[in-house]
């Protein structure tokens, strides 16, 4: 099965791209856009930037210590979207393997000698990770035999021993392969890998140890801290060897972890990162919309995480977190044309960003940038794109779930169905039969929509509430079923403990969070500050969907000292007109200011 997660066991089993179709849409644009353009501009970077160049020997070295895994990254994201670039790519990388299956540009003489930072097992991991792709896209070829030596090559080196990587991946990647192959050796040395984390593995840095989750065992955490991508790669692979040991001690772990983590420690994008100087994890209520980090990557293993709890609990709160992330992060993380990106995504932007065509040095959100020193978001943009079929649905002892809703063609044993929907945009889900047979079709009812209905067959309707709307019956082709959910625009407010938002509120829309941007002479965002519960007007810009509020300016000239011996409100300014955008959308008009989070008028 085409999937990049293939678990023998759980309550839900994944629909690969052989059995999703999507069709053009909010993330039918995407993926076509990403296969056409996105998977070809980072070729072109990676040439003109000398990272492909070092598989061939190209003069002296460039790029950091693990650009290798960009171009793995890049092969799994062909590998998903069966490009036809990916043979000569991988016959280059190919030519560079050592006889005992070695595989790198930066550390071929000194070997394993920097397992904190030099990435070695991180950029095996991608490597696997292509190579899975093509094995369940293509079947056996030059790719294929190259990550299976060099896994054969990690477990030679490492099944013995306390070591492991300062960047986790190479645990995933190995669970994969031997789901795909069936050769224990691969999750034995996963799982010796996750057990040794924590013992510690890994030398003490500035930093501390909690910055590559080092700090204490897996199983005695309580919560993800340090590094986010490393903690969410991490956990991702912990869930897998859980999954395929039966290990459900280790499963509840992570499922106390991710829950603590959710409820205290990520933005309402669904982005989590809350420092910049160390890519971390802040402290419970540590959620700043100015000094976010939010990662891409963060985002994109965020929903790594959730999908494989999902599939081994089949709890709807997962998936809940991965719309949340899809449409409010890995959406916002590439612009509209395809072709540059958003390293750091925070909620907050005070200074429009000086424009970038070339490579940006600073990780700063605030411009989306072609390329970056360290360039893993746009890669793993594309491969999560290219991919992205997978995540929608899934089948179980119930029959069909739909988690994720855009137009296209879903199969599984006799059925077959047609999604149509204009969603994020328009709420209503329409799920036609197009092939008939026994079963049930279960609808996710999204957390924030108190007042959907379904009906089926223009009659039945019925309240469903958030969680799954369940219809199980002997289908027939015709049959229809119809979900609306509410799109109604909301007011939301940040919890009291959240020191940097107290005193603000947002709106969101159906699964999008809104923001205000402002280009040019339009508002001053820091002179801003609205009424909650004044009235939301939608405007339809073409399928896009804006919302207008009442604003209400600063009132006070700026003295020469802004504190006072008594409160100091907003009362008395001129109102204004303030247009909110969906945040994913910002930034595609040139350089601005953004703000999600506004203050509260008295």
């Amino acid at each position: 099965m085409a999937n990049p997660v293939l678990p023998s066991s759980g309550v839900l089993s994944p629909l690969g791209l052989d059995a999703v179709r999507i069709s053009p849409g909010f993330w039918g644009d995407r993926v076509a856009l990403n296969r056409e353009v996105t998977i070809a501009h980072c070729r072109e970077w990676e040439e003109r930037e000398g990272w492909i160049g070092n598989f061939r020997g190209e003069g002296p070295r460039r790029g950091r210590e693990f650009s290798d895994s960009e171009i793995y990254k890049l092969l799994e994201a062909m590998a998903w979207a069966d490009h036809p670039d990916l043979p000569e790519l991988a016959e280059t990388v190919a030519r560079v393997q050592e006889g005992d299956g070695y595989i790198n540009t930066r550390w071929s003489g000194s070997r394993y000698t920097d397992l904190e930072w030099g990435h070695e097992l991180y950029c095996y991991g991608h490597l696997i990770q292509a190579g899975v792709a093509r094995l369940r896209m293509h079947g056996e070829d030059r790719l294929t035999r190259v990550a299976t030596r060099a896994a054969d090559h990690v477990c030679r080196r490492f099944m013995e021993g306390t070591e492991t990587c300062g960047h986790p991946v190479i645990e995933m990647a190995l669970v994969e392969l031997y789901r795909v192959t069936g050769v224990e050796r691969y999750l034995e040395m996963a799982r010796r890998f996750v057990e040794r984390r924590g013992l510690p593995a890994l030398a003490d840095i500035p930093f501390g140890r909690g910055y590559f989750q080092d700090d204490v065992p897996v199983r005695q955490a309580q919560v993800f801290r340090g590094h986010v991508v490393r903690a969410l790669y991490l956990a991702s692979g912990v869930v897998d060897v859980a999954v395929e040991t039966g290990d459900e001690e280790l499963l509840k772990a992570v499922e106390a972890q991710w829950e603590r983590t959710v409820a205290r420690r990520t933005h309402l994008t669904g982005g989590m990162g809350s420092r910049h100087q160390d890519e971390s994890f802040g402290e419970d209520y540590e959620l700043p919309p100015d000094r976010a980090y939010n990662e891409t990557c963060a985002s994109i293993a965020s929903i790594m995480l959730a999908h494989r709890l999902l599939l081994a609990t089949g709890d709807v709160r997962y998936a809940d977190l991965t719309e949340r992330t899809l449409y409010n992060m890995l959406a916002t993380g590439v612009a509209l044309d395809g072709r540059s990106f958003f390293y750091a995504n925070p909620l907050q932007v005070r200074v429009p960003a000086v424009p970038h065509d070339g490579v940006n040095h600073a990780a700063e959100g605030g411009l989306r940038s072609p390329w970056f020193d360290v360039s893993c978001c746009p890669n793993n943009v594309a491969r999560t794109l290219a991919s992205l079929p997978a995540y929608l649905a899934t089948s179980g002892a119930d029959g069909v779930r739909i988690h994720q809703y855009t137009p296209g063609e879903i199969s599984h044993g006799d059925l077959r169905l047609r999604v149509e929907t204009g969603y994020p945009w328009d709420g209503t889900v329409t799920v036609r039969v197009l092939e008939g047979g026994a079963g049930r079709i279960s609808l996710r009812v999204p957390a924030w929509a108190s007042s959907a209905t379904l009906t089926y067959q223009d009659h039945e309707t019925r309240a469903v509430a958030p969680g799954y709307a369940d219809v199980e019956r002997e289908w027939r082709a015709g049959d229809a079923l119809v979900l609306e959910l509410p799109m109604e625009p909301r007011w939301t407010y940040p919890d009291r403990r959240i020191d940097a938002l107290r005193g603000c509120v947002t709106v969101e829309r159906g699964p999008l969070v809104y923001c205000a941007e402002s280009v040019g002479d339009e508002p001053p965002l820091a002179e801003v500050a609205v009424r909650p519960g004044a009235p939301l007007t939608e405007h339809a810009r073409g399928e896009v969907v804006e919302l207008e509020t009442e604003a209400v300016l600063g009132a006070s000239p700026a003295g020469p000292w802004p504190y006072r011996d008594r409160p100091h409100g907003w009362n008395g300014g001129p109102a204004a007109a303030l247009r909110l955008i969906p945040y994913h959308r910002w930034g595609n008009r040139g350089p601005a200011t953004m703000r999600v989070w506004l203050p509260v008028a008295d």
